[in-house]
């Protein structure tokens, strides 16, 4: 009996020759990824949902950033 073609997601993880160089390790329920950059690559729906999480966190996270460095200029004028 053949085994069932799990269903998969193409991603691509932006590359560059600074932060954004080296893989992507992604981890789900005990299972371990290891996602080149810069290239296609399938992976599992939950994998592509963990990274679409993790950079929209970092979104908000530089967001929030944005805001407080604001906040704390006006407040020495």
């Amino acid at each position: 009996m053949a085994e069932a073609k799990k269903k998969t997601v193409r991603i691509h993880l932006f590359k560059d020759n600074g932060r954004y160089k080296d893989d992507v390790f992604v981890g789900v329920n005990g299972v371990n990824y290891k996602i080149q950059r810069g290239v296609d690559v399938d992976v599992p729906p939950e994998v592509a949902e963990v990274l679409e999480h993790s950079q929209m966190q970092d979104t908000m996270a530089a967001q929030k950033m944005a805001q407080l460095e604001a906040e704390a200029a006006a407040a020495q004028q």
